[in-house]
């Protein structure tokens, strides 16, 4: 039978009379039905398309990415049947920054640097957090207030800074030794649009670890010049270590390495460099597993000393939309148990109260000693302090680090910018960037 819609059924060729037609009363039943299902078909489709989401903007890209989609964000899918909309990005700081002047920015970011979360939470693009998480679960040095009392966002992962890698059967000696050797440090200042970073970073922890929390603290709230005796000498200090302006073909080489290749010298025959200093993240590194990777505090390497401050850095997670969705992706990326699960396989450190140190790693000696230095309580505990400066502030300390590498002569004229640009008004500081212990 053939049928021509809205008209009659007509018997086909060579069929039987009176075997050719169906009573109109079931032809309209069933054709009633199928329009049923098809109206509930496309009900489902739309259904599944208008599935409650939240999304979310982060630095996680490769192997870091499939691990937080695994460990963290799948489990929360399956728990809350949410979907995750999950945008990872090298240059997230440029990607939100478009997203927020375009009107569409993400329901949730996780960005590395307190002092640009600061300047949103100005401009009134952050949702405060305290109905959502408790700031007891990470400390003063974690999930700061800003001078509006409100708190803005919390670490999902921390890493420690203060320290220097060197591969295992490295002798005290050899150490020793090789710490006044310029060719002896792995530099690579290369990041995309945030090169330099890794220059700022030893600039920051030689003069927490020579001056204290104090001076550290006053320097990264603008309250300290850039052309200040202890700031300055933590410039020189870092020249005569690396040999910033010496050797041509260690500088060239420190300015075009991007910063994960660094240490790729260590596991090279004949040995490169030696020694590393950088975050506790790098130590998933090809060439630091190869030589299992040591570590020791900058501050007994390069003064001698026991170490009273750690220089600290977190991936800090923020609200820009206040939604359902969103409001249950804070609390539980807030939760021991997501907090847990991204510290599986040695990827990161938590700093939540209600886990031990270590949670969820595979116990290795060198990351749970790690952990341990995250809350040792007898030292202080402060923020990176490029990432706690404004944006501004911080972007230019990067560029002067690379110019300075390759120009020392030129340090005058770079601190002098820098505190021109400190003095801008209306530039966003944060009130406190160290703990106060």
């Amino acid at each position: 039978m053939s049928a021509h819609p809205g008209g009659p059924a007509t018997a086909a060729p060579g069929a039987r009379p009176g075997r050719s037609r169906r009573p109109a009363r079931v032809v309209t039943v069933v054709a009633s039905c199928l329009a049923v299902l098809a109206a509930v078909a496309v009900v489902g489709v739309r259904a599944l398309g208008h599935e409650p989401s939240v999304t979310l903007l982060a630095n996680w890209t490769g192997g870091d990415e499939r691990h937080f989609r695994e460990a963290v964000i799948e489990p929360f899918e399956r728990k809350y049947h949410i979907r995750v909309d999950y945008q990872g990005s090298n240059a997230e700081s440029q990607v939100l920054g478009a997203d927020v002047e375009a009107g569409t920015p993400p329901d949730v970011v996780v960005l590395t640097g307190p002092g640009e979360l600061a300047e949103y939470a100005r401009q009134k693009h952050l949702v405060p957090l305290e109905n959502l998480v408790r700031r007891e679960d990470f400390g003063p040095s974690w999930a700061t207030p800003l001078a509006d009392g409100h708190v803005y966002w919390f670490p999902l992962k921390a890493d420690l800074k203060s320290i220097v890698w060197y591969p295992a059967g490295l002798g005290e000696r050899e150490l020793r030794d090789a710490v006044r050797r310029p060719a002896a440090w792995c530099v690579g200042m290369g990041s995309g649009a945030t090169s330099g970073w890794p220059g700022t970073d030893w600039i920051e922890d030689i003069l927490l670890q020579r001056h204290g929390p104090a001076v550290y603290e006053r320097w990264a709230s603008g309250d300290l010049s850039w052309r200040s005796p202890q700031v300055r000498s933590a410039w020189t200090a870092w020249r005569d270590l690396i040999g910033a302006g010496g050797d041509a073909e260690l500088v060239r080489r420190a300015l075009k390495t991007p910063y994960q290749s660094a240490s790729d010298p260590v596991a090279a025959r004949p040995r490169g460099c030696t020694l590393e200093h950088q975050a506790s993240f790098i130590r998933g590194r090809p060439a630091w597993r190869q030589t299992d990777g040591r570590y020791v505090s900058s501050a007994e390497l390069l003064f001698g000393a026991a170490p009273r401050a750690w220089e600290v850095s977190g991936d800090l997670v923020a609200l820009l939309h206040d939604t359902p969705q969103a409001r249950k992706l804070i609390r539980y990326l807030a939760s021991a148990d997501a907090q847990r699960a991204w510290s599986e396989g040695e990827s990161g450190f938590s700093v939540h109260a209600g886990l031990p140190p270590a949670a969820g790693g595979s116990g290795s000696a060198w990351h749970r000693s790690l952990a341990l230095a995250l809350r040792d309580e007898k030292a202080a505990h402060c923020f990176d302090a490029s990432d706690a400066m404004p944006p501004a502030v911080r972007d230019a300390f990067a560029e002067a680090a690379v110019e300075f590498l390759a120009h020392p002569d030129r340090l005058d004229r770079l601190l002098g910018s820098l505190d021109t640009l400190s003095g801008t008004r209306d530039l966003t500081w944060l009130p406190s960037v160290c703990d106060r212990r």
